[in-house]
């Protein structure tokens, strides 16, 4: 475990999160505001754990982390911190399901992983990027102290980016 809240366990992602991933990275919302991962079947998930989070755990003691229900240990989001070349600081990325959303869940895990960003690693400037048609997601980050920057540097997506930052 790397945390909890009351109502949710934030933890590594391992392969039995394979099946929860393909359900996750293909909901259309995931689609259209972080992108395609090209993951399509427990294969693929596997394949994407190992390069992504697992590789960002081994290089830098963190990445995207597997929130899970306190009550019934369903996995329900990801929610973490991310270390991308062109960020210049740490940045905090999560995603949750259809059903878990509107619920203040994602803002809980959030907050959570800013404060263990700030005390277990130290980290003291944290940002975030989202597209400028997620409203939700903005809200959020506004909710949790994230001021917005202007554009984020190498943005691909034709309508850009938003880059929020934090000082922890």
């Amino acid at each position: 475990m790397i945390f909890s809240t009351s109502r949710a366990v934030v933890r590594e992602l391992d392969d039995s999160d394979a099946a929860f991933l393909v359900e996750l990275l293909n909901d259309p919302a995931f689609l259209e505001h972080i992108g395609d991962r090209g993951v399509r079947d427990v294969e693929a998930a596997r394949l994407y754990l190992e390069r992504g989070p697992r590789a960002s755990y081994r290089e830098h003691g963190f990445g995207l982390w597997c929130v899970t229900l306190r009550t019934t240990n369903a996995p329900i989001g990801i929610c973490g911190v991310l270390r991308r070349s062109e960020l210049p600081a740490p940045d905090l990325g999560y995603a949750f399901l259809p059903s878990y959303r509107g619920q203040g869940l994602a803002r809980e895990v959030a907050a959570g992983t800013v404060a263990f960003a700030r005390e277990h690693l130290k980290i003291e400037r944290l940002l975030a990027i989202v597209s400028p048609g997620n409203a939700p997601s903005i809200r959020l980050l506004e909710s949790l102290g994230f001021l917005h920057l202007g554009a984020a540097p190498g943005a691909s997506s034709p309508e850009g980016l938003c880059l929020f930052e934090r000082n922890t």
